[in-house]
């Protein structure tokens, strides 16, 4: 009688815990569809900045500090010629983080038909080569996607020799990873002062936001950061606008095979 008391309490413990994780699963979901519904109901007249006419294609780059993102939204909105193409979406951070909203964002782009490209933050005290593997376990590029980013933008401390060659090391696992050379994010002081001249042969993504017709910057450039006060349909928080320098047959010919 006792073994089948012992018995009974063990399949109540366990149905029990079953249900519990039903339940959790479920409060999950409900609560990733209200983001969503409440991103879906975010609107705005225009694009709340001053967007530079004389290019053509038009982006934004987004983390998990926009929240859950309604791409349908992003990618119908249009204020006269500008609608957004492209989203470069955080994918991982340092040796082991991955952006907590990466596989959502990097699945309802590509569902929306937004070009999307996948970044990871550089951490400049951690080893190039096990950031270059973070990134790699967590990225499946598809073609039509952009060529991965590195975001470098922060030393730590570093000295600039060492860091040169730790992005050094994660450019060339990523590149020989995917065969396409990757583009290289950063702003236009960190790249004058600390990465210099090392890199002049990677597409770059530059940051600068002081001028509205181009980067100030001596080197060729892929793609141009302008603002970070952005606003877009679909997302509740401010967002980064960015620019392709070029026509839409040179857009095509960078994206992956």
């Amino acid at each position: 009688m006792a073994d089948n008391k012992k018995t009974n309490i063990g399949w109540k413990i366990l149905i029990s815990l079953v249900l519990a994780g039903i339940l959790v699963m479920l409060g999950f979901q409900v609560y990733e569809w209200w983001l969503a519904r409440r991103a879906h109901f975010v609107r705005y007249q225009a694009f709340g900045i001053e967007i530079p006419t004389n290019y053509g294609i038009h982006g934004i780059d987004v983390s998990k500090y926009q929240e859950t993102v309604d791409w349908e939204s992003v990618k119908d909105m249009k204020v006269e010629d500008v609608q957004i193409g492209f989203a470069f979406i955080k994918a991982t951070e340092g040796n082991g983080n991955e952006d907590r909203c990466f596989k959502r964002n990097w699945k309802k782009a590509k569902e929306a038909g937004v070009t999307r490209g996948a970044y990871h933050f550089f951490i400049a005290t951690k080893s190039g080569k096990t950031q270059a593997e973070n990134f790699i376990s967590t990225v499946e590029l598809q073609p039509g996607d952009l060529p991965p980013v590195l975001d470098v933008e922060q030393s730590y401390g570093v000295k600039s020799d060492k860091l040169r060659q730790r992005v050094k090391e994660f450019l060339e696992t990523i590149e020989n990873y995917y065969g396409v050379k990757p583009i290289l994010y950063t702003n236009v002081d960190f790249y004058k002062q600390i990465l210099k001249d090392e890199f002049d042969h990677y597409p770059l993504w530059v940051a600068h936001y002081l001028q509205k017709e181009k980067p100030r910057i001596y080197r060729d450039w892929h793609f141009w950061q302008h603002s970070e006060q952005g606003h877009v349909n679909g997302i509740l928080y401010k967002v980064d606008f960015n620019v392709f320098n070029g026509d839409s047959t040179e857009f095509r010919s960078l994206l992956i095979d």
